[in-house]
């Protein structure tokens, strides 16, 4: 195998600085999925491949997978996403690919193969920023696509998914053709900022992910008596804001007793929403996250026993309805273990944390193929916005470290049975 100390993480910084200068402007980076920007980006990256000894093809889905042959048949699959939300980073998503393809493109240059088949595949729609659905190239990978329910999906322009689609070379009705890409893959890694506080609170460059929480989102809505806020006394309201309101604060005390656990209202309207009139009908939506299946379980039913208390208390009633879930997806054991030493023999000192953000690593693993994350620190934990960034030094040492869990991913890929 090739020696650690002469690859170059500059590359992928360099490369990350190229893309920004290529796609981004005064707000931020612009390469939302299957729009001009985004195709713009991916030819870039195509034409990088230019003179290495390497194989390109876009699969069904609209997944971009380059593959550089090892002296084994077994494939070691690394990935994230170049695609962005409006306005976004210049890390999120293209710092895994870039990371990717600087470790490919050196090893495709040494004098003998990796010991592994080494694949790297640029996600298709990771971010869900015009059609509000995440995940688009890995879930048809993974076999959880939902062509019924995605196919009428339109963007703020009335234009469908379906037609985009087509616009960009893909029929949706053959997407699931993408599992074709599974065969004898036998690890998949992925190398992504933090998108939180977590790492720089704890004055640490880089993480251990265990894995992505599960999601449950519902829509609440509190139903009252609309009424004259000058002529309705206090004690006779039915204010379905007040209830909300209560729910609101309580969901803070709900996530607090578990270490990793999020509760989040992200979205209340108020009917009939003006000055002068008690509000009758509240409308939130609440998003909660956990690793632990049991503990969102937990959660949700505590919420909702609150909120028929809430109701009860300000004379309202309550309803629930599910917009969205996915379950918690745990990490390999194995290769969180080979994430930790690769993080400590580069940096001193690991992490393990959980993501809240979903990643196309989520969709892999649901597969069984062995999964594992690294994080590096954000500043601030800020992401989705044009602010976001990594010191450097932090960038260059999450790609070192990351090119040694490929190393180490490699070695233990070869030592399993066939």
């Amino acid at each position: 195998m090739s020696s650690s100390s002469a690859f170059d993480p500059q590359v992928a910084v360099q490369l990350l600085r190229e893309l920004r200068e290529l796609t981004a402007d005064s707000h931020g980076a612009q390469r939302v999925a299957f729009t001009e920007v985004w195709r713009r980006a991916r030819s870039w990256f195509e034409g990088k491949l230019v003179g290495l000894p390497v194989e390109f093809h876009r699969d069904a889905a609209g997944n971009d997978w380059v593959t550089l042959q090892g002296a084994s048949d077994k494939v070691l699959i690394l990935g994230s996403h170049l695609d962005s939300v409006p306005n976004g980073g210049w890390l999120d998503g293209a710092l895994g690919v870039l990371a990717g393809l600087a470790i490919l493109s050196y090893f495709a240059k040494q004098a003998l193969p990796p010991p592994v088949t080494l694949r790297l595949v640029d996600w298709a729609d990771e971010e869900g920023a015009r059609f509000g659905r995440s995940l688009f190239g890995s879930s048809a990978f993974a076999g959880t696509y939902s062509i019924d329910a995605d196919r009428s999906r339109t963007d703020r322009n009335a234009i469908s998914l379906e037609s985009a689609l087509r616009e960009n070379g893909i029929e949706i009705d053959q997407i699931g053709d993408a599992a074709i890409e599974r065969a004898n893959a036998c690890a998949y890694l992925e190398l992504h900022i933090e998108q939180g506080p977590v790492l720089e609170k704890l004055g640490l460059s880089l993480g251990a992910v265990t894995g992505t929480k599960g999601v449950e989102r519902h829509a609440i809505v509190f139903q009252g008596q609309e009424a004259h806020s000058g002529s309705t006394p206090m004690g006779m309201r039915r204010d379905a804001l007040a209830a909300a309101a209560k729910l609101a604060l309580e969901i803070r005390s709900i996530a607090i007793k578990h270490p990793d656990a999020v509760c989040t209202i992200g979205s209340l309207k108020t009917f009939p929403g003006i000055v002068t009139a008690v509000v009758g009908r509240a409308e939130a939506t609440l998003d909660q996250r956990d690793l632990d299946a049991h503990v969102l379980e937990q959660m949700y039913r505590e919420a909702r026993d609150a909120s028929e208390r809430f109701a009860a208390e300000e004379g309202c009633s309550v309803e629930w309805s599910r917009i969205w879930n996915i379950e918690p997806v745990p990490f390999h054991p194995h290769l969180i273990e080979l994430c930790e030493e690769s993080i400590r023999e580069t940096v001193g000192r690991s992490h393990r944390l959980p993501s809240g953000p979903l990643h196309d690593a989520a969709e892999v693993a649901r597969l069984g193929i062995p999964t594992t994350m690294m994080f590096v620190q954000s500043l601030g934990g800020i992401s989705h916005n044009r602010i976001e960034d990594t010191r450097e030094t932090d960038l260059l040492l999450a790609v070192r470290a990351f090119y040694s869990l490929v190393e180490k991913t490699m070695g233990w890929i070869v030592s399993q049975p066939d």
